[in-house]
């Protein structure tokens, strides 16, 4: 593993631990060279993944990018990281269980909004007005509707 910091190609593993409810090892490593200190992340990868977007330009699948959007949407909710991060490792698991190299990207974004339906509504929300691409507050009050809407069956019925 290289440094980031000098670029030294002689790192040493000082510590290693499982993490992220076991579908990870986290190192944390040394370089004899510089003295930097530094935490790398080692997954299992079943498949190369690469999103078909809408314009049908394809690109390799970035987990960091789907962490980032999710995190976007849960800023300053009272969600714990770990659910986050177990909520993103199981979306992985779901893309590369599909069998297929090539996912669309309306295939991720629907399970990212199903696997935050769940987490937190107001994340759904946000990650869905970006994701439909909002226009208008109508289109909030559908979403808005469609949610209560969900609520209302499940609850009991009053006359």
């Amino acid at each position: 593993m290289r440094c980031p910091f000098c670029n030294n190609e002689e790192t040493q593993v000082k510590d290693s631990r499982p993490s992220e409810d076991g579908t990870a090892i986290r190192r944390r490593r040394y370089c004899p060279d510089c003295g930097g200190r530094f935490t790398t992340f080692e997954r299992v990868q079943l498949r190369e993944l690469t999103v078909v977007k809408r314009s049908g330009r394809r690109v390799p699948f970035d987990r960091d990018k789907l962490m980032r959007s999710v995190q976007i949407a849960l800023r300053k909710r009272p969600v714990d990281p770990e659910r986050v991060e177990r909520m993103v490792s199981g979306i992985v698991r779901q893309l590369e269980s599909l069998g297929e190299s090539d996912i669309k990207s309306e295939t991720v974004g629907k399970l990212i909004m199903e696997a935050l339906k769940v987490l937190d509504d107001v994340a759904y929300v946000r990650f869905a007005s970006v994701y439909k691409n909002f226009r208008e507050a109508k289109d909030f009050e559908e979403l808005l509707g469609e949610l209560s809407g969900e609520e209302g069956e499940v609850g009991p019925q009053r006359d």
